[in-house]
């Protein structure tokens, strides 16, 4: 049986955060990931000034900050003629993509001599009250003085340990996303069309690539049912909301959809077991926070860590009870705040004519 101080299944931002602060304290620490690689999508893609600071402290800024960009001009359209040209606001943070957040921690967390473990996957786990026993899906066991669940929206440490998710969300998909490339079109705004009929299509030009990040209302069969994301669908969207026929879309890296989920955990704590970023809430994407709060739940989290991990048992239960009480509070304004938001977007998308004043990010 390995042992180590904190074992953090998930190697998304949360989990990558952690492990780096952990790390720098001195702890021993090891990431597991049932992906067998690291992805390349772009996905969450804006870092908030705190999560930036975050990086800062942890020496994991530097590369963000040369390949992200600092403001981005919103280019709005309304039936395919420009309206106006919006810059964020100045505290609006880095625009770059999620996969490159991901590299840039790898890489710290490398620098300290640790890796992330690809295809391990967790599939049980029991705790006493010395520890953590950790059962992966190749048979082998980990044993660790706390276990950190970083694993995201179906997150299998939640489930293991009979957290309920209490929440809403939607069966069919609000918005079809992916990454592609669009040679022809300006790289320096961020592209978003909206037609009379109600609806539209984002692209995001992805700093440091030759991407675009797309977001659009899905396409429907002649049964009202949504049509999958696909390279063709992406196309007759973008030629009925642009009308720019000597664009052609091409070369899709992820075709995904994205469905409307408001959920928080009842609880983020089990004894030594804790949860973090998606595994404990999810939120809708509209005000781009739900990776920004992982992050500062991470944070948060090596804080209460590091407490306990040096501490006597008492030390330790009253940082994790701190550390539980924090980010369920904070969590649950997180989520009243995006949901609010994103049904003010969607109201104005699906209303002809005011599509033009909100976008998503």
């Amino acid at each position: 049986m390995n042992h180590t101080d904190v074992l953090i299944a998930g190697s998304g931002p949360t989990g990558l955060t952690l492990a780096v602060d952990l790390a720098l304290r001195g702890f021993a620490v090891r990431v597991i990931e049932r992906r067998t690689a690291p992805h390349r999508e772009s996905r969450a893609k804006g870092l908030r000034a705190g999560s930036l600071a975050i990086f800062q402290e942890l020496g994991a800024a530097e590369p963000l900050i040369a390949a992200g960009t600092a403001g981005v001009v919103l280019r709005k359209y309304f039936d395919g003629e420009h309206i106006n040209d919006t810059p964020t606001p100045a505290d609006a943070g880095l625009l770059i993509g999620q996969w490159q957040i991901e590299e840039a921690l790898r890489d710290r967390l490398a620098g300290l001599g640790v890796h992330v473990e690809y295809g391990a996957e967790l599939v049980g786990l029991t705790q006493d009250g010395a520890g953590v026993r950790a059962e992966l899906s190749d048979g082998s066991v980990i044993a660790a003085r706390y276990l950190a669940g970083c694993d995201g929206g179906r997150s299998t440490t939640r489930k293991l340990l009979g957290i309920p998710f209490e929440g809403n969300g939607e069966t069919e998909p609000a918005m079809v996303i992916g990454d592609v490339r669009a040679p022809g079109l300006g790289r320096d705004v961020w592209h978003q069309w909206f037609t009379s009929e109600g609806g539209g299509m984002l692209l995001c030009p992805i700093p440091g690539t030759d991407t675009f990040q797309l977001q659009a209302s899905p396409e429907h069969d002649e049964r009202g049912e949504p049509l999958p994301p696909s390279l063709e669908s992406f196309q007759r969207i973008f030629d009925r909301c642009a009308g720019m026929p000597d664009v052609r879309l091409e070369d899709p890296t992820w075709l995904s959809s994205w469905r409307v989920n408001v959920r928080m955990a009842t609880r983020i704590r089990e004894g030594r077991v804790l949860l973090a970023g998606d595994a404990a809430h999810v939120h809708p994407i509209a005000g781009g926070l739900g990776m920004n709060t992982g992050i500062a739940d991470a944070a948060a989290l090596g804080r209460a860590l590091s407490v306990a991990l040096a501490g006597p048992d008492a030390d330790a239960d009253a940082a994790l009870a701190a550390y539980e009480a924090e980010r369920l509070s904070v969590a649950a304004g997180v989520l009243a705040d995006t949901a609010e938001r994103y049904e003010r977007v969607v109201e104005a998308v699906r209303t002809p004519g005011r599509g033009t004043e909100v976008g998503l990010d």
